[in-house]
C-alpha cells in the first residue's frame, strides 16, 4: 500500500508515526517550506519534516501546490492513498491522483467546526465534547464524505493545548483505521449534513482580547480556548498581559465590595482575582509582554498590581 503523507505541524506527527510503525510504504512526505520560526527567527524544519528525515522518507516542500512539476512528481510515485493531516488546501489535480482516493483528518466532529481552528472554537464555545473525523477530500473545504469519527470529552479546565495533544493521538488511530478500510475496500463514506455546519475560522491576534463584560464562564472558556496559542490577552495600564490559565471561583474571602467588570477584586500571594460581567475568575498563569510565562505567584512577585486596578 503506497501512501503519500501531507502535513506540517506537531498535530500530524502521530499519524505519520503510526502509519510507518504499521509498515505502510510511505512513498513521500509533503510539508510546508522551511521558514524562520521563534524569537531568533532561525530557519527551521516543520515537525513533520523532522520526523520524515529521521525515518528516511522522501520529502517535498512545494511553495505552490498547483505547480505542474510537483503534481507530476507525486503522480509518478503512484500512491494508492493520499493522507492529509493539518496541511494546506489541496487542488483537485493532486487529490485525484491516488487509485483509492485522498482523505483528511479534521479535529472536530464534522460538519461541526469547519475551518482552521476547530479545537479553539470548541472550547471557546463551551463544548463538553468534540472529536476527530476522517473524510474524503472534495472541492469545497471540509465538506467531503465522512469515513470515520471518534468522540472525545473536553474537561472543564482543559485548554486548547491539552485537547490538541489528546486529539492528535486519537486522530492517529483514526488515520490508521481509515487507511485499512480503504485498503480492504470496506470504507462506507457518508455525506455530511451541510445544514448542521458551523464555522471555525482562523483566529488573529486582534480577536484574542478578553471581553471582561462577558460572564466568568465565558471568560474562562475564552482563555483556555486560546491557550497556549494564539493566547488571550488584556491591557493593564499600557502593558499587554497574556493569560494562559484561569479558575472559576464563586467567592473570595477578604475581598471588598463587588467591582465593575475588568477590575481587580483581590490580589496577594497566589491569589489574583478579577471581576467579570457576571462572576469572578482567578488568574493562574500570566505573561507580561516580552517576558516569561509564569505561575501567578511568581508573576506577582515581579509585577505590581493592586485591588481596584482595571483590565481593558
Amino acid at each position: 500500500m503506497r501512501i503519500a503523507f501531507m502535513g506540517t505541524p506537531e498535530f500530524a506527527v502521530p499519524s505519520l508515526k503510526i502509519l510507518h510503525e504499521h509498515k505502510y510504504d510511505i512513498r513521500a512526505v509533503v510539508t510546508s517550506p522551511d521558514k524562520p520560526r521563534g524569537r531568533g527567527q532561525q530557519v527551521s524544519f516543520t515537525p513533520v519534516k523532522e520526523l520524515a528525515l529521521q525515518r528516511g522518507f522522501q520529502v517535498f516542500q512545494p511553495a505552490n501546490l498547483k505547480d505542474s512539476g510537483f503534481i507530476n512528481e507525486i503522480g509518478s510515485l503512484k500512491p494508492d492513498i493520499i493522507v492529509v493531516v493539518a496541511f494546506r488546501i489541496l487542488p483537485q489535480e493532486v487529490f485525484r491522483i491516488p487509485r483509492l482516493g485522498s482523505f483528511n483528518l479534521h479535529a472536530s466532529l464534522l460538519p461541526k467546526y469547519r475551518g482552521a481552528a476547530p479545537i479553539n472554537w470548541a472550547i471557546i464555545n463551551g463544548e463538553t465534547e468534540t472529536g476527530v473525523t476522517s473524510f474524503l477530500l472534495a472541492e469545497k473545504v471540509d465538506t467531503g464524505s465522512v469515513v470515520l469519527q471518534a468522540r472525545v470529552r473536553i474537561g472543564p479546565d482543559e485548554t486548547a493545548g491539552d485537547l490538541h495533544d489528546k486529539l492528535a493521538e486519537v486522530g492517529a488511530e483514526i488515520v490508521l483505521q481509515t487507511v485499512r478500510l480503504m485498503e480492504l475496500g470496506k470504507a462506507q463514506p457518508r455525506q455530511q449534513d451541510h445544514a448542521l455546519a458551523s464555522p471555525a475560522p482562523k483566529i488573529m491576534k486582534e480577536h484574542c482580547r478578553i471581553d471582561w463584560q462577558s460572564s466568568a464562564q465565558q471568560v474562562h472558556n475564552f482563555v483556555r480556548g486560546m491557550s497556549p496559542t494564539p493566547c488571550a490577552w488584556t491591557k493593564h495600564r499600557d502593558t499587554l498581559l497574556k493569560i494562559y490559565r484561569t479558575n472559576l471561583i464563586s467567592s473570595v474571602s477578604g475581598a471588598s465590595e463587588k467591582k465593575e467588570a475588568g477590575h481587580v477584586v483581590h490580589v496577594g500571594g497566589d491569589d489574583f482575582i478579577v471581576q467579570t460581567g457576571d462572576g469572578i475568575v482567578k488568574l493562574l498563569e500570566l505573561q507580561q509582554e516580552g517576558k516569561k510565562r509564569l505561575p501567578v505567584g511568581e508573576f506577582l512577585r515581579g509585577y505590581a498590581v493592586r485591588v481596584g486596578d482595571k483590565f481593558e
